[in-house]
């Protein structure tokens, strides 16, 4: 059930279907347990729809958007620089000065665009 509910909503963003999926996570807070599965897509329409998503809701409904940092925060980890670089950017559009701390060992990053992308955030956030 879970994985074609993930299914469902990643072929919405291919879509271009936002709006619906936003409307989905507002009436149903239990779908942010599935965005890390979501920015680990490998279409490009989908994981750039997954921030869109996530900025959305973090001006909406900053408290829930939170939600998802518990499914984002292991992708700091992920063998794919582009998702490693996704999530840390995610977090930082959602969470506070605990989870930027999660970000410090990215600025070692093998992928050198990673380890940008950390700096820039956390120059930002003056961590």
């Amino acid at each position: 059930m879970q994985d074609e509910l993930k299914e469902m909503i990643a072929d919405y963003m291919q879509k271009g279907f936002l709006e619906n999926i936003i409307d989905m996570f507002k009436h149903d807070t239990a779908l942010y347990s599935l965005v890390g599965d979501l920015l680990r897509d490998e279409r490009v329409r989908v994981r750039i729809g997954v921030a869109a998503l996530i900025e959305e809701l973090q001006k909406e409904r900053p408290e829930e958007a939170r939600l998802a940092i518990t499914p984002l925060l292991p992708l700091l980890n992920d063998d794919n620089p582009t998702v490693r670089g996704d999530a840390a950017y995610l977090i930082a559009t959602i969470g506070g000065r605990e989870e930027l701390e999660a970000l410090k060992p990215l600025l070692n990053d093998p992928e050198p665009q990673v380890a940008e992308i950390v700096k820039d955030i956390l120059d930002e956030e003056q961590l």
